[in-house]
């Protein structure tokens, strides 16, 4: 595991449209610049954090893999604000610092229990410390 926070800026990009919609969970996807520069040692899984969009800074819940419920085969970074009702960003820029892990990523036996997992995410992330990722 790198040490953490990691920090970074990308371009918010389509992805594949079911976080908002399937999973009641909407996402920023960020562009390949920021998955090709991430850390070698950063672990796929959920990650809690900060992100700044717009001048406005707000906690975050972040995946970083293949997401194994849809069996991808590309490699993505997608972040939910948390308390965040604004509408897409597609092409805005968003900084963002991890500051901890949450869990690994994996398969869950139905779309309810992913949703019910991804809830536990933002709350954990919600009341995640961010004294090491001030943005």
């Amino acid at each position: 595991m790198p040490l953490l926070p990691y920090r970074f800026t990308g371009e918010v990009v389509r992805g594949f449209g079911r976080g908002g919609k399937e999973l009641g969970c909407p996402t920023a996807n960020m562009d390949d610049s920021v998955i090709e520069n991430l850390p070698e040692d950063l672990a796929v899984g959920v990650y809690y954090g900060n992100a700044c969009f717009e001048g406005k800074e707000y906690k975050m819940a972040m995946s970083i893999g293949w997401n194994p419920q849809y069996q991808n085969e590309k490699k993505t970074v997608e972040i939910h604000l948390i308390d965040y009702f604004g509408g897409d960003f597609y092409g805005k820029k968003l900084t963002a610092v991890i500051i901890g892990f949450i869990r690994e990523m994996k398969s869950f036996a139905s779309l309810e229990e992913l949703k019910t997992a991804i809830a536990k995410d933002i709350e954990i992330a919600r009341h995640g410390t961010a004294e090491h990722g001030k943005l």
